[in-house]
């Protein structure tokens, strides 16, 4: 004849332990700050858009490239390319950006980080096309 097993009861204690050092773990290795804040306006309310006096830039942004008046450049470069396409206009030159289907949301911010760092452009975004 067996014995009947008696059942141990588990303690909650350690278990409440290990969930307490676990949150402790997390809370002090995570960080909370913002490691980019990307600007966005919104348009003006009762002011119809002045005609611009230049053709606006066009920009294709794709997962991989940047299209830029469809000049091949890397993100690196376009800030650049815009300093030298906006030209020496006192008007901000807008900047009409298209995005292929395949464009992540971490690519879009890059792009706007760097469209940040210039200044006389205006930024248009159109969505996928």
């Amino acid at each position: 004849m067996r014995k009947a097993r008696r059942r141990r009861r588990l303690s909650m204690t350690s278990l409440i332990d290990v969930i307490f050092l676990l949150l402790l773990f997390f809370m002090l290795t995570s960080t909370f700050t913002r490691f980019s804040e990307v600007e966005l306006t919104a348009a003006g309310s009762g002011t119809p858009p002045q005609a611009p006096t230049e053709a606006p830039l066009f920009l294709r942004l794709g997962a991989e490239t940047a299209q830029l008046n469809n000049v091949e450049l890397p993100l690196d470069g376009l800030a650049e390319a815009l300093s030298e396409a906006r030209g020496e206009g006192e008007t901000p030159r807008q900047l009409l950006v298209a995005m292929r289907p395949d464009v992540s949301a971490q690519r879009l911010t890059d792009l706007l980080v760097v469209l940040r760092g210039v200044t006389g452009i205006s930024p248009t975004i159109l969505g996928a096309s």
